[in-house]
């Protein structure tokens, strides 16, 4: 069966060239987009070519990638996108996460980073829900349900990732996140602490736990970790049902 394409969207060429060039060595055929609109146009007229993963950068002139993420998550559900962001956070990751969004790949990066992360996504597809009872399936699944907007199954898959390995940070950090999406900010903050807990070093929780009992009720949030590995220079400086 003929592979899907990768759709990397970003308007630094040096960037698209990079992913392009790392992607390569998995044999997976790719496509690059300047701007939003040319991506959107691009997956509208795609004909006898089938998009099943992009890359999409948020800061870009024109269309900005909150608003072509969201066009894609209404008008093609079944393709995964993985967030480029140029910092640590991002000021609208709760909608992000909202709209199905909860891989991010953070510049600057690594050809085996870039790499390391689409094959996450593309594998996370195929994993078997119900012989899942592994930590790292678990975590997995969790994030396959948010990609389909299914927030109560990913609340529930987290515990069980939880029960599964109770002494892993991430685990509470993601369901803290998804009880902050659902409003119950207070518990949010209960999961934060408790992976604190367990790794005091735990940065996606430390910025989390901050951000929700500081004033600024509309700061950042942390989704977990990013592996680094050495980073690529960037010469220019830089359908489940919807669920609240």
């Amino acid at each position: 069966m003929e592979k899907k394409v990768i759709l990397i969207v970003d308007d630094e060429k040096n960037i698209r060239l990079t992913m392009s060039q790392s992607l390569e060595a998995l044999g997976i055929p790719t496509r690059t987009a300047v701007n939003g609109e040319e991506a959107l146009q691009m997956i509208r007229g795609s004909g006898a070519i089938q998009y099943g993963l992009v890359f999409l950068d948020l800061k870009m002139p024109g269309m900005n990638g909150m608003d072509v993420l969201r066009q894609i998550r209404e008008e093609r559900p079944e393709i995964r996108i993985i967030i480029i962001t140029a910092h640590g956070t991002i000021d609208s990751a709760v909608e992000a996460m909202k709209l199905g969004a909860v891989d991010f790949i953070r510049k600057p990066f690594s050809p085996g980073e870039i790499r390391g992360l689409a094959t996450q996504v593309l594998e996370r597809e195929s994993l078997d829900e119900e012989s899942a009872v592994e930590y790292p399936a678990l975590i997995e699944l969790t994030k396959r349900h948010i990609t389909n907007r299914s927030f109560a199954a990913a609340r529930e898959t987290a515990r069980k990732s939880i029960a599964a390995d109770p002494g892993q940070p991430e685990a509470y950090n993601l369901l803290g996140v998804l009880l902050e999406i659902q409003g119950d900010h207070l518990d949010a903050q209960k999961f934060y602490r408790a992976a604190l807990d367990i790794d005091p070093t735990f940065k996606p929780a430390q910025a989390n736990l901050e951000r929700t009992t500081s004033w600024e009720k509309f700061g950042k949030i942390d989704l977990g970790p990013v592996k680094k590995e050495a980073a690529v220079k960037n010469e220019s400086g830089n359908e489940g049902q919807n669920e609240k």
